[in-house]
């Protein structure tokens, strides 16, 4: 196998690394192929250990009681771990447990891993389940103590070791240098390392030679986001620039993806990093204001993007990046509709208009046809490019939870506009009641849209 390999499992109080703990560690290391240490010991986690967990390793509060704690027995598990690779069955859950562990006495583990499930992916790959009860049914291992520490590790020994009597230590030792090989960031990022990051969502900054940042994104695992901008074959002369210029990488963690994606719009809008214009909204947002009374001329008046009211949203009509695709736009309803450009503002002069006198017009403008008449055609051909009215009576709330991070943020809209967002119960009074001026955001409507159409989302509604 591996120069060294420490073969490793844990027993916890539940599957959360920020708030459960471990209850049990176990261990057996291999130097050059030789075994040269075996270690196991309960842990007491300073907290309960559920009901279910206590059936399902049969570790109760107990046995615990008077076992070292993490912080006394933690030197003694970096020594076995010390220069050698940490391989495990689903390895990012007990890498994940040690880490939070070590960051809770203020140390960063950095830790080359080998996941055992991945191992057997890659040897056999004609099996469709590869957690270790399916292993050991293949394999025909017994034990008489599964869901406990140690026996664990016996069991994936015992795996490992009928796995080289099938296909030979050659092809066992290929396939965990694949493994091991993993993903690595480019040289000039200043030695920032993948393991340095989380696996969780939230939005990434990449700084180029100042304090400026050239490229902002987002992802659902931090991660894996921003190794793909150094992995990818290169699409584009754009990301290969984003990959050579970046010289630096910062990250804030989210609670999940519609928090990440409220955050990476508003660090882009103010930020305004080279490579992200098609969030940095360099172009005035222009829409249509239906004039509300039915007999006025003209039907309509463009508004530009400072002087929307989102309390009036149901008056207007269609998102346009500047005033000639909202003309354009006018323009190619009235043909199909046969309305009257005059009436709509977009001609000027006495007199019928040009469109009537081709019978394109139905004559609103030399009175074959009412004011009211052709308003209200106005706004049936409109119709389907209505922004939607708030449908709530005041502000609203949706919030996410992430279990990796124990992160949990709310977000608070009123009439479409992002007004916030807190991490802690205590602040919500103050932002419900809170008055400040409403702002439109074309890129925070649309994608509060998309997510209040969303059954999987947690919402709760605030009354003034």
């Amino acid at each position: 196998m591996l120069p060294s390999i420490t073969y490793l499992d844990l027993e916890t109080t539940g599957a959360t690394p920020l708030k459960d703990r471990i209850t049990e560690i176990a261990l057996v290391r291999f130097d050059d192929g030789v075994e040269v240490a075996r270690w196991q010991t309960l842990v007491n986690p300073e907290q309960e250990i559920p009901p279910f967990i206590q059936q399902l390793t049969g570790i109760n509060n107990e046995m615990v009681a008077n076992a070292p704690t993490f912080a006394q027995v933690s030197d003694k598990l970096l020594a076995f771990l010390e220069g050698s690779v940490l391989a495990a069955h689903n390895v990012r859950f007990d890498h994940g447990f040690i880490k939070a562990e070590f960051k809770r006495l203020d140390y960063t583990l950095r830790q080359k891993v080998l996941c055992t499930v991945k191992l057997s992916r890659l040897l056999y790959p004609q099996h469709r389940s590869h957690g270790l009860d399916a292993i050991m049914q293949r394999h025909n291992i017994i034990s008489i103590a599964r869901h406990r520490a140690m026996g664990d590790v016996e069991s994936i020994l015992s795996f490992l070791d009928s796995a080289k009597l099938e296909l030979g230590d050659a092809a066992i030792l290929n396939a965990a240098k694949q493994l091991m090989r993993g993903p690595a960031l480019p040289p000039h990022l200043d030695g920032l390392s993948l393991e340095d990051m989380p696996e969780t969502p939230g939005v990434y900054l990449f700084y180029g030679e100042n304090d400026l940042p050239i490229y902002i994104g987002k992802g659902l695992n931090i991660r894996a986001r921003v190794y793909s901008h150094f992995s990818r074959d290169h699409a584009s002369a754009k990301e290969m620039r984003i990959s050579q210029e970046t010289k630096r990488v910062e990250w804030i963690e989210t609670a999940g993806d519609f928090s990440a994606l409220l955050l990476e719009s508003k660090l882009v809008k103010e930020r305004q990093p080279l490579h992200n214009r098609q969030l940095r909204n360099e172009q005035q947002l222009c829409t249509w204001k239906l004039n509300t009374e039915l007999d006025a001329k003209p039907a309509l008046n463009l508004l530009h993007e400072e002087d929307i009211n989102p309390a009036e949203l149901g008056q207007l009509f269609g998102t346009f990046k500047s005033k000639k695709q909202a003309v354009a736009a006018l323009r190619k309803l009235a043909e199909a509709h046969h309305l009257c450009p005059k009436i709509l503002g977009l001609e000027t002069g006495e007199g019928a208009c040009f469109s009537s006198q081709i019978k394109r017009c139905k004559g609103a403008c030399c009175g074959r046809e009412t004011l009211i008449m052709h308003n209200l055609r106005v706004q049936q051909a409109m119709m389907a490019n209505r922004l939607r009215v708030w449908p709530y009576a005041g502000k609203i709330g949706i919030r996410e939870h992430n279990n990796e991070n124990n992160k949990t943020q709310m977000h608070i809209f009123e009439h479409w506009c992002y007004l916030g967002v807190i991490e802690h119960e205590a602040d919500l009074q103050e932002i419900i009641k809170q008055k400040q001026p409403l702002k439109f955001n074309l890129d925070t409507y649309r994608l509060l849209l998309k997510t209040l159409a969303s059954k999987n989302i947690e919402l709760f509604q605030f009354t003034s």
